[in-house]
């Protein structure tokens, strides 16, 4: 099978449903920025580090195939079922990481900078690419009807994303960059 199949080259893509939208719909920009988080992410997992991130980083991977998978099939589709969806366990995985984190964290007095260590940095531009997946779920959900879950799902994973910086930085025995107004 080659790469390159030139369906695209009139600026369409298809969905899993088999419908085919322009590369600009918002359907499309929201999960290609999931695909993109998934990128930072894959740059994250390529640097040495402890299992106690290495893994939740490539499970998170995974789980946002799930969920460009959720995005690129609408409810309507005949697809619809027959793909993985994001749901309320995931979310709860999420927060079980954040609190195993933050178990290990000192606790947070004041808002901090990005930065401190590279993988710490990473998680930080990870976190804001998952902000802006998030702000575009929000965007086309008041469109169409979207897995009611998806959006939490986010939320929670800026969230890890943010704790996950701070871990790399404690791991390697640097401080957060704090905020000096």
């Amino acid at each position: 099978m080659k790469i390159y199949t030139k369906t695209g080259d009139d600026g369409t893509t298809g969905l899993f449903s088999g419908d085919r939208v322009l590369k600009s719909s918002l359907r499309v920009e929201a999960y290609g920025t999931i695909d993109e988080l998934n990128s930072v992410l894959g740059i994250i997992s390529s640097f040495e580090t402890e299992n106690k991130m290495k893994e939740p980083v490539r499970k998170i991977q995974n789980l946002l195939f799930n969920l460009g998978s959720d995005l690129a099939t609408p409810f309507h589709s005949k697809m619809s079922n027959k793909i993985v969806r994001i749901k309320n366990e995931d979310i709860e995985w999420l927060e079980n990481q954040i609190d195993d984190y933050e178990n290990e964290l000192p606790s947070l007095k004041n808002f901090i900078l990005p930065g401190g260590t590279i993988i710490s940095a990473y998680f930080h531009n990870a976190r804001t690419v998952c902000r802006r997946a998030e702000r575009l779920a929000v965007k086309l959900s008041q469109e169409e009807k979207l897995n009611d879950v998806l959006i939490k799902f986010l939320n929670r994973l800026s969230d890890l994303l943010f704790v996950m910086a701070r871990y790399a930085n404690h791991l390697a025995a640097v401080e957060d960059v704090k905020w000096e107004k």
